[in-house]
């Protein structure tokens, strides 16, 4: 029996596969994430400083090392079968087209509403607010992913939701913006003239297009200011790449049941939700020297943290109002290209991430925009699927891949996430199809002017 005959096109677990507990990477790292500091004190934080911002279980969820597994409560899980376990999925055609001894799989992300991954932790993170008796949440969106999955939870659980969405993606995506409406949310464009933090802001940068770092900025300062509401973030924090495990724990599952062992894992990189939820599993084998993975983060070369950044605590917002976590950084005052990287264009990632990078356990390549789109357009045309341009960072490396082994002749294993659609990303895919898309790279002056911003700590 031939490989293509035995293993199918989609891998799909039963209901009763599905993950019962999120996965807690930090348990297994030998080197922790350095803590979250105060950024008046240059203390840790505590939980009791933590919860004016957060809701109280996510600021346990946040702080906690030690516990390798957490329940997923069952109201969770309920909303998670209407279109969870997500399936795996081999990409023959995509194969065949680069004629690579490689093996292709994809963990497909995008079979719901929301279009994205987003949707596994903003359901947490609503459902965590409801029990906690909140009147609403409020947040940040890039590409608008994220408040799209948002604004569906909230909506689920009737809590008002408040996003403010980086003002060039807000003009780029109206689409998007009109989904989180109908789903009851009220979207502001940031930096806005309704905060301080933004008003600041548009004061020092006079007809700015925003970054996810400005909108947190606002989206934080909204939620202290309203009394019942809590501020709820997409990326980036412990947290989210808990909740984001669920991705990472099915894949694994999918590829045990057919005795397939992965090479290499791929994600595209932003703050580190869809990447670090991948990996999670497969870089706890690694932690526990159970097995061995080369893992690859992909990030737009014009937003390039990993690649040009400098692992130092930052500010995770460009208001400076947030606390200061340790991380792979271009500086809170970092603006980002109006390119097309939507998700992509934050100015930090994760501390998870960030440590397992600086301990040398994976890897990190910034990709140019018309690269990323040239995959993406060669992966919807085999595989019929239109990619998100975020997702399509992660295309574009896992072609680069299967190309050098058809040059070396090696069969390995390549699985890499597909976070969701580019249906809303029309406007970009145009500007690439009609040659009036730029390859803009930040230089290291620019680069080093912002990291100059840094925070000086005793």
């Amino acid at each position: 029996m031939t490989q293509k005959n035995r293993i199918p096109y989609k891998i799909y677990l039963e209901e009763q596969e599905m993950p019962q507990s999120w996965y807690n990477l930090r348990a297994d790292m030998v080197n922790k994430p350095a803590p979250l500091l105060n950024p008046g004190t240059g203390e840790p934080l505590k939980a009791e400083e933590l919860t004016p911002i957060f809701c109280e279980e996510l600021v346990q969820q946040e702080l906690d090392m030690e516990h390798a597994y957490i329940s997923i409560p069952q109201e969770i899980r309920d909303f998670y079968r209407m279109y969870r376990p997500s399936p795996l999925v081999r990409a023959y055609c995509l194969e065949e087209k680069l004629q690579t001894p490689a093996k292709i799989y994809y963990k497909y992300e995008g079979n719901n509403t929301s279009g994205s991954h987003k949707l596994n932790s903003a359901i947490a993170q609503a459902y965590y607010a409801k029990k906690q008796g909140l009147k609403g949440v409020t947040t940040e969106t890039g590409a608008g992913q994220w408040g799209t999955a948002l604004s569906m939870a909230c909506s689920y659980f009737d809590l008002d939701c408040k996003v403010y969405m980086v003002k060039v993606s807000y003009e780029q995506k109206p689409f998007r913006r009109e989904v989180m409406r109908t789903y009851g949310a009220s979207v502001t464009p940031s930096p806005s003239d309704t905060t301080d933090v933004g008003r600041a802001i548009l004061k020092e940068h006079p007809g700015t297009t925003g970054s996810l770092g400005c909108a947190i900025s606002e989206a934080v300062e909204a939620a202290t200011r309203n009394e019942g509401y809590r501020y709820v973030l997409g990326s980036v924090l412990n947290q989210v790449l808990l909740h984001q495990s669920v991705i990472g724990l099915e894949t694994k599952a999918a590829l045990d049941k057919y005795g397939i062992k992965a090479d290499m894992i791929i994600g595209c990189a932003g703050g580190g939700s869809n990447l670090g939820g991948l990996i999670a599993p497969f870089m706890g084998e690694k932690l526990r020297g159970e097995a061995d993975y080369r893992i690859i983060a992909v990030e737009p070369a014009s937003c390039p943290s990993f690649t040009r950044g400098t692992y130092a605590y930052d500010f995770c917002d460009t208001g400076m109002i947030c606390p200061l976590a340790k991380m792979y950084t271009l500086g809170s005052s970092f603006i980002p290209a109006p390119n097309h990287a939507g998700g992509l264009r934050y100015h930090g990632m994760s501390p998870i991430l960030s440590q397992l990078y600086d301990d040398g356990l994976m890897e990190a390549r910034s990709v140019r925009q018309t690269d990323v789109f040239e995959a993406a357009e060669k992966f919807a045309r085999v595989e019929g699927i239109l990619p998100a341009p975020e997702s399509s960072h992660a295309i574009c490396a896992a072609i680069d891949e299967a190309i050098k082994c058809r040059e070396t002749g090696e069969e390995k294993t390549i699985v890499f996430g597909l976070t969701g659609t580019g249906y809303f990303d029309m406007t970009a895919y145009e500007k690439f199809h009609d040659g009036q898309m730029e390859n803009y790279i930040p230089t290291d002056e620019e680069i080093a002017a912002s990291i100059a911003r840094l925070p000086r700590l005793n």
